[in-house]
């Protein structure tokens, strides 16, 4: 393992700022941890029903501060896709070249979740599952297709929003939540307009990094300390909920669609991953860290992707030795939290039986090259330009 990890090393380009792969990696994580912590499958009337333990113990919400970091990710997608624009400019690449790259990676690994869960819902049906069990299921396995789009949509837009102010989107979000929680007007779907808008902001910021504006420490500082106050001001004064992900039975979620508060928590997550640029790259200079952020980026989306349909796998694979705590039971006391924990290693195994039986459909047809050679030339952003990732 060590002299696989000295070779990713030692393959790396010296001009690779390790600390975006970094960011990236811990994103992807943070939001598979997160679901794997605040979802639950129970057992209840012969099928399964989707619970959560913020539901029955909304005290618990700091877990989702900890682990809802799609912030960071649109940060660090805005910084690459500006940066990997302007080097194709500078090539004479064209737009829909550019784009096609990028997209391929992104959303080629959709084809075989899709695939997978329409003849498993048809075996379901055919077997007489109930169908708030299929509903259940195939609504938590499919939900990380949201992101792709709206990620896609914004990559497509990249050119109209290198230069954008951050504070424009911003600016939108404020002034729909007002209309919608200040003054309670306006038609019911004003809200899904801080879906684009709200994952503007950090994108947006990505592009301000690309064009140096977030170098400092300053600036960082003030994205991190500003948008804590504004979350606290937020939660605790103006009614947002506390919790930075959605929970089943609530009247308002902050990501269903985006809420102020999303986004000015989202603002924090970005100043604080810019300040901690410094200290990734030294970590990442030893080779083993490296080496496992470059295996993570080498299959975000397939990680991603299915990381709800191990856990559902597990869940429901274990139902007849059921109802087994921290699998089948309700997470309505904290009794279950560490059963919960125990759980994690099963469901990390499961994905990573999932990650190896469809990791071709993100990485692409194999070369005939050493294997870890592979990971490094392979792996996002890619080890042969910096630019490109």
């Amino acid at each position: 393992m060590r002299r696989s990890a000295h070779h990713v090393d030692t393959a790396t380009p010296a001009s690779r700022d390790r600390a975006v792969d970094a960011l990236r990696a811990f994103a992807i994580l943070g939001v598979v941890l997160g679901h794997w912590l605040v979802t639950a499958l129970v057992a209840r009337d012969g099928g399964l029903h989707t619970t959560s333990p913020l539901q029955h113990m909304p005290w618990l919400a700091p877990i989702s501060w900890l682990f809802q970091t799609l912030a960071v990710f649109f940060l660090v997608g805005g910084h690459v896709a500006t940066r990997s624009l302007a080097t194709a400019r500078r090539r004479g690449e064209p737009y829909s070249a550019w784009l096609r790259a990028r997209l391929t990676r992104l959303l080629r690994p959709v084809t075989a979740l899709l695939c997978l869960w329409a003849v498993a819902s048809t075996a379901l049906l055919l077997t007489g599952t109930p169908l708030a069990t299929i509903e259940a299921l195939v609504k938590l396995a499919l939900s990380p297709l949201w992101f792709l789009l709206v990620f896609a949509a914004l990559t497509a837009a990249t050119p109209l929003l290198t230069r954008l102010n951050p504070l424009w989107p911003l600016a939108v979000v404020l002034h729909v939540d007002l209309l919608r929680f200040g003054l309670h007007v306006g038609p019911s779907w004003l809200g899904w307009l801080n879906v684009a808008a709200g994952w503007l902001v950090p994108y947006t910021l990505g592009a301000a990094w690309t064009r140096g504006e977030l170098d400092s420490r300053r600036a960082a500082r003030l994205l991190f300390l500003g948008g804590t106050a504004a979350t606290a001001v937020l939660v605790t004064c103006a009614g947002y909920p506390a919790s930075m992900v959605g929970v089943p039975g609530a009247t308002v979620s902050n990501l269903d669609p985006p809420t102020l508060a999303a986004v000015t928590f989202g603002l924090a997550q970005c100043g604080l991953a810019l300040l901690l640029r410094e200290r990734l790259r030294r970590v990442t200079t030893r080779p083993l860290p490296w080496a496992a952020v470059a295996l993570v980026n080498l299959s975000a989306m397939t990680i991603y992707l299915w990381h709800q349909t191990a856990m559902m796998a597990t869940t429901a694979t274990a139902l007849p030795a059921g109802p087994l705590p921290g699998l089948h039971t309700s997470p309505d006391s904290l009794g279950w939290v560490p059963y919960r924990l125990a759980w994690l290693p099963v469901f990390a195994l499961v994905l990573t039986v999932c990650w190896a039986a469809f990791r071709h459909h993100e990485q692409g047809p194999r070369r005939p090259r050493n294997r870890m050679s592979h990971v490094v030339h392979r792996h996002v952003p890619g080890a042969k330009n910096q630019q490109s990732a």
